[in-house]
């Protein structure tokens, strides 16, 4: 199967290079579409000469709209049977594509999510309250839509690229993570999980995600529970 990456980047310059270089590297067939959202910090010129190097990579610019935005951006331009979310900081390797995305090759799932909290793999002890927060949206997710997901904020997720193109996303930030997981288990789909290691950086390394996200992550799965 062809696999799609979708790479969203807002000010990565520290990353953005090695982490594609990785992503070209799995042995998979696949398909490498950049969104680069309005970085200002010398992402975007690095993104130029990667693409003249590669240019089977493929660069969408737009203004700072948010992951959510990105990724929409990306999906239209889709050519592979599975999609991948490939964030650009380097806390996801892409050597584990090839796990993550194996339920959905081997026909088992719709989507994979792969779980940070799941044990297994290894985990960069940091940022406690994180991880209280990354457990909490998990709860409100099982309660809300009956699901034993443990990692719903993920940002490593794959997908049967029909699945995520019929999908509907309107979310422009970080809120994407919620609506997703909230789209796909009201759909019924076949949810996967697998383990991941997780290479988090603190907000010092370039961080960008806030305890304000993790209120709007609540809302979001909240108000989807409640909507047609």
């Amino acid at each position: 199967m062809k696999v799609s990456f979708l790479v969203p980047v807002y000010n990565e310059v520290a990353t953005i290079e090695e982490l594609v270089g990785r992503v070209l590297a799995v042995p998979l067939d696949k398909q490498v579409i950049v969104v680069d959202d309005g970085s200002t910090d010398g992402s975007r010129e690095v993104l130029e000469t990667l693409v003249r190097n590669h240019p089977e990579i493929e660069l969408i610019h737009q203004s700072n709209r948010g992951k959510g935005a990105a990724l929409r951006a990306a999906i239209p331009r889709i050519r592979g049977q599975v999609t991948v979310i490939q964030d650009a900081d380097l806390e996801y390797d892409p050597r584990e594509v090839p796990a993550l995305i194996a339920p959905i090759v081997e026909g088992h799932a719709d989507v994979v999510y792969g779980s940070r909290l799941s044990g297994g793999r290894p985990q960069r002890a940091y940022l406690f309250w994180h991880l209280v927060g990354n457990r909490f949206l998990s709860l409100v997710a099982g309660v809300l839509y009956n699901t034993t997901l443990s990692d719903v904020e993920t940002g490593y997720k794959a997908f049967l690229s029909s699945v995520i193109s019929a999908l509907d996303l309107r979310e422009d930030g970080f809120a994407i993570e919620p609506e997703i997981t909230a789209k796909v288990c009201k759909r019924r789909l076949r949810v996967f999980e697998v383990p991941i290691s997780y290479y988090g950086r603190g907000y010092d390394e370039g961080k960008k995600i806030t305890w304000r996200d993790g209120f709007k992550a609540v809302w979001v799965l909240v108000r989807m529970r409640v909507s047609n």
